[in-house]
């Protein structure tokens, strides 16, 4: 969908619907009123006898008198305009596409005037507006064949028309790469696995070089030499060659300690030996989740030429089951030295990460380290679909993450961790095992888990996103599916506080 900004005294196409926002005081802004002149009070007759109270989230659709030179007009309700912030802005312009869809609208201008008790500058909240449109507009359909017409989205412009309409492109320009990195890795996540493997996912990382980041794929053979094996072990049953991606961008100060992410890139979960039950299986092509938000961000950062030093690592593996697959019991090594008895080959993320975390600590130095991982189902049962677990050896970093969640509305939850936590993956024959002895707490036996290969005085944090990698239902700014949770909150974190 093509974004655009125009002129609020513009001719607009006579086929496009026009949006005016309207707040609880049902009061409609100049435009909207001088158009309802126009429409001999239409608009205003709409609002005084409909349902629509400009709630924020509500929208109306009106069809003009002939002598409006509009297909259609739509009344969004934007609530108290001194709540608006940055996110509600956004989703306001997200909230619209499936309105204009639903209208068969091809154009959608969003006609801003000033907002009595607007706290956001014109151009910015223009900015906002055209974001959530365009991050609502994503669909993936390339394997559709047979798909009706009218199922098809018919948006393909949307406009946002104000004063000074110029000063809305350069924040709009940034929003944009952010938007691309989201885009990247909603499809990344989305592609079947049969598609999307250990291999090919190190392909996609490779195309990062175009944007000036630098990208080493290392293969089993160079993982073995490291002493690899806790991630190498998952992927044993699969044909596939396990990769570790390694994505560089390097915006700062030379030499500059860089902030690392690491994702866990499990391309397809059968469980392996300790295999799924088969209902909801197909579900398991995200669990490279964490991987995914890790290569998306990495195109943010590159996209709008981000002023910092930052390492992406992405595990990549698929586990299988298999002749060579691994067993419950089996006993490996990891990179650290520290041993690992592996007593549930579907505990198989955090093996990947062990690893992952170990190799970046130890050839990066990094200033800090945030992993991402759709790690347990215990986090859903705790915190639902609405949050991802936080848990962290650092409260500064802690309480960054918690403020830019609610800021770009991808919020984190902290759990706790501790010695008493710790306890429960003591092993009986190696230095820890991969689960904990019951089923209590198993996301933070699972951060526990992670705990052990950070290395002390070294900020970490670990997100469980295993309940905000895919939506099943339409949201604001999140079509149903792959949402790329973490792409703009750590992209917000790092513009926030490490640029």
């Amino acid at each position: 969908m093509k974004i655009t900004f125009t002129d609020i005294n513009a001719n607009h196409r006579p086929d496009a619907v026009l949006i005016f926002p309207v707040g609880e005081d049902k009061k409609l802004t100049s435009s909207a009123a001088a158009l309802d002149k126009q429409a001999g009070g239409g608009l205003a007759k709409a609002l005084a006898s409909g349902k629509f109270s400009g709630k924020r989230g509500q929208f109306a659709c009106i069809i003009p008198p002939q002598n409006i030179k509009a297909e259609r007009i739509l009344l969004a309700g934007i609530g108290d305009a001194k709540k608006l912030d940055l996110q509600a802005l956004e989703n306001i312009g997200g909230g619209a596409v499936p309105y204009l869809n639903k209208a068969a609208a091809v154009t959608g201008i969003f006609v801003l005037d000033s907002i009595k008790g607007l706290h956001v500058p014109l151009p910015q909240a223009a900015a906002r507006i055209a974001h959530g449109a365009h991050l609502r507009s994503y669909h993936f359909d390339k394997y559709r064949t047979t798909q009706p017409e009218d199922e098809k989205p018919t948006l393909k412009h949307f406009t946002v028309a104000l004063a000074n309409h110029k000063a809305a492109e350069k924040p709009y320009a940034e929003l944009e790469k952010i938007a691309e990195g989201v885009f990247f890795t909603r499809d990344l996540v989305t592609e079947p696995a049969n598609v999307i493997n250990p291999e090919t996912l190190a392909q996609e990382c490779l195309k990062l070089k175009k944007l000036g980041v630098d990208v080493e794929v290392l293969g089993e053979k160079e993982m073995e030499k490291l002493g690899m094996y806790s991630l190498l072990g998952v992927g044993q049953g699969s044909y596939k060659e396990s990769k570790l991606a390694i994505m560089r961008w390097n915006g700062g100060g030379k030499g500059k300690a860089p902030l690392a992410f690491v994702g866990k890139g499990v391309t397809f979960d059968t469980g392996g030996i300790s295999i799924k039950p088969a209902a909801g299986m197909e579900e398991m092509k995200y669990d490279m989740g964490g991987a995914g938000v890790v290569i998306g961000l990495m195109k943010a950062l590159a996209g709008r030429k981000a002023k910092v030093n930052a390492v992406g690592i992405a595990g990549l593996v698929e586990n299988m089951p298999g002749g060579n697959a691994q067993r419950p019991g089996d006993v490996v090594k990891s990179m650290s030295g520290q041993t690992i008895e592996v007593l549930n080959t579907d505990a198989e993320g955090r093996l990947v990460l062990a690893d992952a975390l170990w190799y970046t600590q130890k050839n990066f130095k990094p200033k800090l380290v945030i992993d991402l991982a759709t790690l347990t189902g215990a986090i859903i049962v705790a915190l639902g679909t609405s949050r991802a677990g936080l848990f962290s050896n650092d409260d500064k970093l802690s309480e960054q993450l918690f403020k830019i969640g609610k800021k770009t509305g991808e919020e984190v939850w902290r759990l706790p961790l501790g010695d008493v936590y710790d306890k429960q993956i003591n092993s009986d024959i190696a230095d820890m095992q991969n689960i904990g002895k019951d089923r209590e707490a198993g996301s933070i036996t699972a951060a526990q888990f992670l705990q052990r290969f950070i290395e002390k005085g070294t900020p970490w944090a670990h997100l469980d996103i295993a309940g905000v990698a895919w939506t099943k239902k339409d949201l604001d700014t999140v079509p149903k599916g792959a949402t790329a949770w973490g792409v703009r909150m750590l992209n917000e974190l790092v513009s926030e506080y490490y640029e």
